[in-house]
């Protein structure tokens, strides 16, 4: 285990986060597996990256189960897996911070109605964890279950009970507040919708629906903030709780590697173009591109990404930057109010890994996301670090040679980025 654990530990992961997040659905536990024995796999995403994942198993007799909540396992003949064998050589960390070790729990353990779907396993299941000497676990709590039916209508009956069997094994949680839909993306097995009335007109805004669910929540687990229980927010900031435009999504007809396709659209960020070209004195720039392509566009076929193109004129650098601002004024937003509502815990935001067409001039993939790049990622790391929000990564187990046998013409460098991003923080 120790070995393991330092291999984790020599990850970049532990310099962007305070500590590495594992998956719960890959642990297994055999007949008979002795866990002071056990070896640990750290195990590459094969697809869109989400979260670094570790699988344990039991010893080479054992084929460990898997079901359909499990990673799909590469079929190809190259390496994915870091086996922490007996041989392995161990980087020497002695004296260094200690880094903990979080769980990340199903993203389905909590149904609709708000009730724990399989208690028995649950404890089952964090009985090996326990075992293992885990810090704690990662729980997603979905605005889409605890505010279901009506504005201001909290449910949190089954996450109490998660909270209280969670804490009776001396663990910690990690709590993320996850305001976004689950389905429809890489990974989602289970379907989470946004609120029923969230399309009606109310009387609030978004920011204040958000604020009031965290207040809720702050108020109800009181007690597990006091005792130190919770030792940590996440706040969702868009799709898949990162902070991003949904400029790729599966339900619109995206596909690897397209490059998406910007999202100012409606009348409200049309306004605010409008009005912020005209303050800088350039009207004319208040446009939004029309010869961006689509989702599944290359960047050479779009006359606005090619080498050369529209990006980088006058009026391609005034609307980047003016889009790349909107999401960061809302990231600042809501980390504000996540601040007021959880004062004096920690908190952290998601960042995501669009790595695709990283070795072209324009970035289109991260352009159309919201992330300005030419800039670097330096105004969104600077607006983190005016809340002391932590710096969550999603991509630092992935490498550009995996990546190019899979689709060359993508041009595709996860680890470009991920030290782009690690230099940033």
């Amino acid at each position: 285990m120790a070995a393991a654990f330092s291999s984790l530990v020599g990850q970049p992961r532990a310099i962007l986060s305070a500590s590495p997040t594992v998956s719960f659905s890959q642990i297994r536990k055999p007949a008979n597996f002795p866990l002071q024995n056990s070896r640990f796999l750290l195990v590459n995403s094969s697809s869109v990256p989400r979260t670094c994942t570790m699988a344990m198993v039991g010893d080479d007799n054992v084929d460990p189960a898997r079901d359909e909540h499990s990673i799909n396992w590469p079929s190809y003949d190259h390496p994915k897996v870091v086996d922490a064998t007996p041989g392995f050589q161990e980087r020497d960390f002695t004296a260094t911070p200690y880094i903990p070790v979080y769980v990340m729990l199903p993203m389905g353990i909590i149904n609709m109605e708000c009730e724990i779907v399989d208690t028995n396993n649950l404890v089952n299941r964090l009985k090996i964890l326990k075992s293992a000497n885990v810090d704690g676990v990662v729980v997603e709590c979905w605005w889409g279950i605890v505010e279901a039916h009506a504005p201001e209508r909290y449910n949190w009956n089954g996450y109490k009970r998660l909270f209280e069997i969670v804490r009776d094994f001396n663990l910690k949680l990690r709590v993320v507040m996850s305001f976004h839909e689950c389905g429809g993306n890489v990974g989602d097995y289970v379907h989470i919708p946004l609120p029923r009335w969230v399309t009606e007109i109310g009387g609030r805004t978004a920011l204040e629906v958000y604020c009031d669910l965290m207040r809720s929540f702050r108020v109800k687990f009181d007690e597990f903030f006091e005792n130190g229980v919770i030792s940590e927010i996440e706040i969702g900031l868009g799709p898949c709780g990162e902070l991003r435009y949904p400029s790729h999504s599966a339900k619109l007809g995206w596909k690897y590697p397209g490059i998406g396709e910007f999202q100012c659209y409606d009348k409200y960020l049309l306004n605010s173009l409008k009005k912020t070209a005209e303050a800088s004195g350039g009207s004319s720039c208040g446009r939004v591109p029309c010869n961006a392509g689509s989702y599944n566009s290359k960047p050479q076929n779009t006359e606005f990404f090619r080498d050369g193109g529209e990006y980088n004129s006058t009026y391609g650098r005034f609307f980047l930057k003016w889009y790349t601002q909107v999401l960061i004024d809302h990231g600042d937003q809501v980390l504000g109010l996540a601040n007021l509502s959880f004062k004096g815990t920690p908190i952290a935001a998601k960042l995501p890994g669009i790595y695709w067409w990283r070795n072209t001039k324009s970035f289109a993939a991260e352009l159309t996301a919201g992330f300005n790049c030419h800039d670097g990622y330096s105004p969104i790391a600077l607006m983190l670090k005016k809340h002391e929000a932590a710096l969550n990564f999603t991509c630092l187990e992935l490498h550009t040679v995996y990546r190019d046998i899979d689709f060359p013409e993508a041009l595709a460098d996860p680890e470009g980025l991920v030290w782009q991003v690690l230099n940033v923080a």
